[in-house]
């Protein structure tokens, strides 16, 4: 499959070939832990780096690589590597980029669980960030200095669907020689398309939209093989001599693909954050109705955030699809399908409404997930920013009063019924 098909085509068909050994068409769950080599001069090579094949399943596996391929092709990415989870993707798309004195510039509109990442746990490998409000583009500029080495936002905030100016945010990376990595998790290729807007590296939770059915936790890094790791001595891993493959160049080797193979041959062999074979094939199977899925999660948002914006127990709706919203603008430019599912609500009788609201309610499952294709609910404030401060959590959109709604495909009648008799009682 090429680039040039059509998403629809793409979300099925990329990637997946019938098998040589059998003639399936489904992709197989190959689940092996290591694979045979032809030969020694085989499996000298593969080690090498100068042939492409499997060698040990922490590192490369037939039905992770059809996802792989399916992402990539989905995102109009050079390649991609999958692993663990979401949060494995964020460590993994920083891996060659960081080192210890090194930063990130990130906005403060982000996953509480990425704001406690970023803040707190990279600490931990010298490395820190800075949070900037990324509406204020002289903030970003002034926050990167010499030691910045990644911009880092999400296309449509979790949790209150903001969306980011992603055009105006790559022009100040490129200004500066640096990567732009795009988390596109709310948004899904299908609505956002981050490389066409200048993205480097686009990272996704494969747990949410893009599996679709809650069974999955994975994570993706796409490449967009565009980014010139030797233009600069900032990217040592990518640019110099790798000790481990007895003095390989990773960009000057493989070029486009360098930051896929170096997050395989030294991230995933180092790291180990893998994703399961089963796990690759549950996500497989997922993407080939996300056009479909994403459709109806748009059409209901629309409806439901509509209706909740006249509710008299309701403050604001945060929802980007609103004629309302401060971002409707960006909506058409940046996500031309639809501002996605995911926004949330602030609630006139505050922190103790929100929880009544929450527990009040009978459709909609309250976890700590998004993206499902049930409608899930959650006060941000309580369970998934916990660990921020107060000031933390308004700057993420997660203040005490608000609760965070991600609308599935059921119908919207039946949501908005349910969502009455909650608010009702709260």
């Amino acid at each position: 499959m090429t680039q040039n098909h059509g998403f629809d085509t793409l979300q099925i068909h990329a990637g997946a070939r019938p098998d040589p050994a059998t003639g399936a068409r489904q992709v197989p769950i190959y689940q092996t832990t290591a694979y045979v080599f032809r030969d020694a001069d085989h499996a000298a090579a593969l080690f090498n780096l100068q042939e492409v094949g499997y060698i040990y399943s922490r590192l490369t596996n037939p039905t992770v690589a059809a996802l792989q391929e399916r992402v990539a092709a989905l995102e109009g990415g050079a390649g991609a590597v999958c692993c663990s989870s979401g949060h494995a993707a964020q460590i993994m798309a920083l891996f060659p980029l960081m080192g210890p004195g090194r930063n990130i510039v990130a906005s403060t509109r982000a996953y509480g669980g990425t704001i406690t990442q970023f803040s707190q746990t990279i600490r931990r490998f010298g490395w820190s960030c800075s949070f900037v409000d990324f509406d204020d583009l002289d903030a970003v500029e002034a926050a990167i200095d010499e030691n910045t080495r990644a911009i880092f936002c999400e296309s449509i905030a979790n949790p209150g669907g903001y969306i980011t100016d992603l055009d105006a945010i790559a022009a100040i990376a490129q200004r500066a020689g640096l990567p732009l990595i795009v988390d596109n998790t709310s948004a899904t290729p299908y609505l956002c398309r981050p490389i066409e807007h200048g993205a480097t590296l686009v990272v996704h939770s494969l747990t949410k939209y893009m599996t679709g059915n809650g069974t999955v936790t994975g994570g993706c890094v796409v490449d967009s093989g565009s980014f010139d790791w030797s233009t600069s001595d900032k990217f040592p891993s990518l640019s110099a001599p790798e000790p481990a493959y007895h003095g390989l160049k990773f960009h000057e080797t493989f070029g486009a693909l360098a930051f896929t193979f170096h997050s395989i041959a030294v991230g995933l062999r180092d790291l180990g954050m893998t994703m399961n074979p089963q796990g690759a094939h549950y996500t497989l199977m997922g993407i080939e109705t996300l056009s479909l899925r994403m459709r109806q999660h748009v059409a209901n948002a629309k409806r439901v955030a509509g209706w909740l914006e006249t509710h008299p127990a309701v403050a604001k709706v945060t929802y980007a699809g609103l004629p309302s919203s401060p971002y409707a603008d960006r909506v058409a430019r940046i996500c031309p399908k639809g501002a996605g599912a995911l926004f949330t609500v602030t609630l006139k009788g505050g922190y103790d409404a929100c929880l009544r609201f929450v527990d009040g309610l009978k459709i909609f499952s309250h976890v700590a997930n998004l993206g499902d294709t049930r409608s899930l609910v959650i006060h941000s404030a309580s369970t998934t920013h916990r660990q921020l401060s107060e000031a933390q959590q308004i700057a993420a959109g997660a203040a005490p009063d608000v609760v965070r709604i991600s609308i599935g495909i059921e119908d919207a009648e039946d949501l908005i019924a349910d969502l009455d008799q909650a608010l009702n009682r709260a």
